[in-house]
């Protein structure tokens, strides 16, 4: 296990005991690449809110889970979509998120930590782009490549079979690089971006949701 994926799993289940520090830990780690996913699929004018309510119910059902970094990482995902397509489905359509080429002259904002590196790397250099792919690319490239499931866990995600994940995420990080080939820099940006996982060991059952545990969203 990575250094960062056994301090994530140590703070999972120092937040399920009840620790506040532990559950803000948890929060910086996965909220950044949690709020690509979800703008995506909903836009930037409501991917704050709907990943939000994301972590109210990942705070509530935190009791319940069991698994390691990779495993939260999923099931923080799982949920994530729900709550995005719960969205979409009131409002009607997936958004067409505004962005392109153009955009990639812009330098991506300076920052302190590696989080804040990839929030602004995913929100500043291509996640317009991912959200012009074809949603399924556009999922198994964020699940994969940002949120950084392995085949396995992206594929639980969206109900899918792993080989069809990995075909998708092929496709649609060929077609980024076709859309970025023009722009060497934003090229470097996208290399910048983690490799796609593939599993390191034995999936770990994640369950479900009754539990509640009283968590705001300004503690976390």
């Amino acid at each position: 296990m990575q250094g960062d994926d056994a301090e994530l799993t140590t703070a999972v289940l120092a937040a399920q005991a009840g620790d506040e520090t532990a559950f803000r830990t948890v929060y910086r780690s996965v909220h950044p690449r949690l709020l690509g996913y979800v703008r995506t699929l909903v836009g930037d004018p409501d991917a704050e809110d709907v990943t939000s309510e994301a972590w109210l119910q990942i705070a509530r059902d935190l009791d319940r889970f069991d698994g390691d970094a990779d495993r939260f990482r999923g099931w923080a995902a799982r949920i994530a979509r729900n709550r995005a397509l719960d969205h979409i489905r009131m409002r009607g359509r997936r958004p067409v998120i505004g962005g392109d080429e153009t955009e990639l002259s812009g330098r991506a904002a300076d920052s302190d930590t590696a989080g804040e590196a990839m929030e602004s790397l995913a929100t500043d250099r291509t996640l317009s782009l991912i959200a012009q792919l074809p949603q399924d690319q556009a999922e198994a490239v964020v699940l994969r490549v940002v949120v950084g499931l392995d085949a396995k866990t992206a594929a639980e995600t969206l109900g899918k079979r792993p080989g069809a994940v990995r075909t998708a995420a092929h496709r649609g990080l060929r077609r980024l690089a076709e859309l970025l080939g023009a722009d060497p820099e934003a090229t470097a940006a996208l290399d910048a971006l983690p490799p796609q996982r593939e599993p390191h060991g034995p999936a770990v059952t994640s369950a479900g949701v009754t539990h509640t545990r009283s968590r705001t969203q300004k503690d976390m």
